[in-house]
């Protein structure tokens, strides 16, 4: 079990959550499933604004280069509105695109809604960091990260998460251990560590 410690930035973008109108949801979906994937101890910097592109790019800005956290995930701000902008922001500060992951992410929801097609989450890579926009539900973060199976217990999706730590790896963060009943992320032999 990995004891290296990860910093996992939280930014969960709404006007109304931000602004009181109503309670956030995102981070603590997020928190719970993470803690519930995860062996290695986090530390989370957790971040709730409204959906304006300066804001967003200041936050994502702040999360990676002075937090120094490994891993950013935000959620909200992905539809095609006017106020929609969490994209926008993330591509503004992304020194690589990772288009694979905004791909599954909709390829997933697509198995329950056809305006799936509507979302625009993106991911980045930004110095050493992996930057994925998520969706704003609940359920859709759970169902986005987790991946799908069918009722013989068969993956008929795979979760975006299953390819998160061999990313971390590859851009020169800390060895991520997941709970394999519950997220079996995978890595090429060569890469694995801790093996048993």
């Amino acid at each position: 079990m990995s004891e290296e410690k990860l910093r996992i930035g939280l930014v969960s973008i709404s006007d109304r959550a931000s602004s009181g109108v109503y309670k956030d949801e995102g981070l603590p979906s997020l928190r719970e499933w993470l803690d519930s994937a995860i062996v290695n101890p986090i530390e989370y910097v957790e971040k709730l604004i409204p959906d304006e592109q300066g804001i967003i790019e200041s936050n994502l800005i702040e999360i990676v280069d002075q937090a120094q956290c490994d891993l950013v995930l935000t959620t909200g701000g992905t539809g095609p509105s006017p106020r929609d902008v969490t994209p926008e922001a993330t591509l503004a500060v992304a020194d690589k695109i990772m288009p694979g992951f905004g791909e599954q992410m909709r390829q997933i929801s697509l198995n329950f809604v056809p305006t799936a097609i509507l979302s625009r989450q993106a991911a980045v890579i930004r110095k050493k960091s992996l930057i994925v926009n998520l969706p704003g539900q609940p359920k859709a973060i759970k169902e986005t990260l987790e991946g799908l199976r069918n009722n013989e217990g068969r993956v008929i999706a795979h979760g975006i998460f299953a390819a998160v730590p061999y990313c971390i790896d590859l851009i020169g963060g800390p060895y991520i251990d997941c709970r394999k009943d519950f997220c079996n992320a995978f890595r090429p032999k060569s890469a694995i560590k801790n093996k048993s």
